[in-house]
């Protein structure tokens, strides 16, 4: 079996628009949700998202590319771009072969839906666009990715709402330790902040309808009240250990475990008890080969939905104990929620833990909810020795994946 490493990051967010950005505002506790301004959302009662800011793609992407694409794979391939770069790999630089892609998004292409449903509606099917179908379908953004990089290894896309780039990262992880592949750009991404996607999920109840943005995302408080909708994108090159070594690339991060269940309950709501969750993380440090005690740092999906928080925090509790030293944060309370993407840049966030030695505050609370009674990471515990790391994703259907990571070491 091989040992799984993590080489590059890339990263497209409501903080920042690169790795190192991205994680000095996530450390200090910068706030990325603002009122909407992709379109006008006063008749939807909601009025903060996560929007990605100042975004110019072609920094790092074809013009013609981005503009033929929908947003999501444009994020997708904006943060890839980075991450490769970081990883020290071009596509002529390793063999195609040897090289795929695993993404996840929830949504895909919905800007696309949207626009050319309306399009059709108001002029007729025949000025529907010819690309509203490859642009559309979620697999997409693993399809440019491919083409990009020349990767002719596997290319798979993931669809498991809230959890889709924690499974992607997950299963890159498998496929490279079972030696498929030598390096697989993993990762996700989501462009869903408009008209539908707001609509869609207001009409759901699960949005926050606060008007301050310290007052939108609240993970684990009290008044915690709907997840704020966010957007961008996270990329992660994983690559074996040999490969890596061979070709002297320095290594981030090791992937030590994966977990995924399946909590079989409901089409929106998490099982109360949180015992998926549960089964999910403890599968992730079984296969890390550790115990609860080693791990220094949860970071929680943490959706400041009344369901979500209370379940999870249970979860985490039967996990490691009630009394135990892990520290917990949920990053949403800066970025909102970025649904299939919401993994991916997360999981950088537990990379960049690592790296940096510190932990991101779990901005957004403001009263701890006492059904949420687990050690949050504020300003007084976010700097500590950090050697693991694990991420939680839970998504709509019951879908639990959970990711961990480890200093690098021989």
């Amino acid at each position: 079996m091989q040992r799984v490493v993590v080489t590059g990051m890339g990263a497209v967010t409501p903080v920042g628009n690169d790795v190192p950005t991205f994680l000095d505002h996530l450390m200090a506790g910068q706030i990325g949700i603002a009122p909407i301004t992709k379109f006008d959302a006063s008749e939807t009662g909601i009025t903060m998202a996560g929007e990605v800011k100042d975004f110019d793609a072609t920094k790092r992407v074809d013009r013609k590319t981005a503009k033929r694409n929908d947003l999501f794979s444009v994020y997708a391939l904006y943060s890839a771009h980075e991450a490769m770069a970081m990883a020290g790999l071009a596509a002529d630089s390793v063999d195609p072969e040897q090289l795929g892609v695993i993404w996840g998004s929830g949504i895909g292409g919905l800007t696309t839906i949207q626009d050319q449903v309306i399009k059709m509606h108001d002029k007729g099917p025949r000025r529907v666009s010819p690309l509203f179908v490859p642009n559309s379908i979620i697999n997409m953004a693993a399809g440019n990715l491919g083409i990009e990089f020349d990767a002719q290894n596997t290319s798979q896309a993931i669809v498991t709402a809230c959890a889709s780039a924690t499974n992607a990262i997950g299963n890159a992880y498998e496929y490279l330790k079972a030696g498929k592949a030598d390096v697989i750009i993993t990762g996700g991404s989501e462009a869903s902040v408009n008209e539908i996607g707001i609509a869609g999920f207001a009409s759901l109840t699960a949005l926050s309808r606060a008007t301050e943005a310290d007052q939108a995302s609240l993970p684990f408080d009290a008044k915690r009240n709907g997840f704020v909708l966010g957007e961008g994108a996270a990329a992660l090159v994983l690559e074996t250990l040999d490969h890596a070594q061979a070709r002297g690339a320095k290594i981030l991060a090791e992937v030590v475990g994966y977990g995924t269940t399946s909590d079989a309950y409901h089409m929106t709501a998490p099982d109360p008890t949180g015992k998926g969750a549960q089964r999910a993380m403890a599968q992730a440090i079984a296969e890390a080969g550790i115990t609860p005690a080693d791990v220094d740092y949860v970071n929680a999906h943490g959706t400041a939905t009344q369901a979500n928080d209370s379940a999870e925090a249970q979860a985490i509790n039967r996990v490691f104990g009630a009394d135990s030293n892990v520290l917990v944060s949920s990053t949403k309370g800066m970025t909102g929620h970025l649904l299939g993407a919401a993994g991916a840049i997360e999981a950088v966030a537990c990379v960049g833990a690592i790296q940096r030695q510190q932990l991101p505050m779990n901005i957004g609370v403001h009263e701890q909810d006492p059904e949420c009674p687990v050690t949050l990471v504020d300003e007084t515990n976010n700097h500590r020795p950090v050697h693991y790391t694990i991420s939680n994703s839970f998504g709509f259907g019951g879908h639990n994946a959970v990711i961990a990571f480890k200093e690098a070491s021989e």
